[in-house]
């Protein structure tokens, strides 16, 4: 008989579930998604403010069109006839080091030139000057910066006021805005993206950098399932699914009502 193996995470009895000790029952209706998903990946219950931050970084990567490497590999591998779960998993695992990375990437370099401030006793701006020097010699790039198509990420400013309501704008989030400075006194126009503002912002809840991919893995699944759920219904078989060759014909600009 295998040895018995331990988990923290949920425990399973007859008529019982609980996630981190909460009775899974009693948490449906009474908290939030963002809420929930904090819990399970921290083990703890946040509060309502840091569940609608959390709610906001997952609804800012629900989708970025149809051009980013896990859409365009869900919806070739949905137009083979392959099942949901195969075409939303080739999606998925496009998720790696250049696509959806930069969140962790950028929190490790944020760490590392708050941590330069301290030891060196500098301000952030000084420390992100010297440390992107170092990393330009080396061929190091700053990862969370700049984007193909938005020169001001919309997503970005939401997050960092939600990060505030939360009390969660930290030294991460305050190093991340030192770095953009940094750029734009050397005439570069490299503001902080989604992906920056995500890694800055998770770091200053407490994440560790390894499971920040997995937060936009988490938002990125239901735009996946939709893009898969098109190209089954829309689209011929085995086409030729190209780059940028497509045309958006969904509702024109809305609003929420107030």
């Amino acid at each position: 008989m295998a040895d018995n193996w331990q988990t923290g995470i949920t425990d399973i009895e007859p008529n019982a579930v609980r996630v981190r000790g909460y009775d899974i029952a009693d948490l449906m209706g009474r908290v939030s998604f963002g809420q929930a998903v904090y819990l399970i990946l921290r083990g703890d219950m946040p509060d309502e403010s840091t569940g609608r931050l959390m709610e906001a970084i997952i609804v800012s990567s629900i989708d970025h069109g149809a051009t980013p490497p896990s859409v365009l590999a869900a919806r070739t591998v949905a137009s083979t006839g392959a099942s949901l779960s195969a075409a939303v998993g080739a999606g998925i695992m496009s998720i790696n080091d250049h696509h959806g990375g930069a969140i962790t990437n950028c929190a490790r370099q944020l760490d590392a030139i708050s941590d330069r401030a301290s030891r060196d006793t500098c301000s952030l701006k000084e420390a992100a000057e010297a440390q992107l020097a170092d990393w330009k010699v080396k061929g190091i790039r700053m990862s969370g910066l700049g984007h193909r198509i938005h020169s001001a990420d919309p997503r970005t400013a939401r997050l960092f006021d939600l990060a505030r309501e939360a009390g969660a704008f930290g030294v991460h989030c305050e190093t991340a805005m030192a770095v953009e400075g940094v750029f734009k006194d050397q005439g570069k126009s490299l503001p902080i993206n989604v992906d920056g503002a995500i890694g800055a912002v998770l770091a200053d809840l407490g994440f560790e950098p390894e499971i920040m991919n997995g937060l936009f893995m988490i938002a990125r699944v239901p735009g996946l399932i939709a893009h898969v759920r098109e190209e089954q219904t829309r689209m011929k078989p085995m086409r030729k699914v190209v780059p940028g060759a497509h045309q958006y014909d969904g509702p024109d600009a809305r609003r929420l009502s107030s």
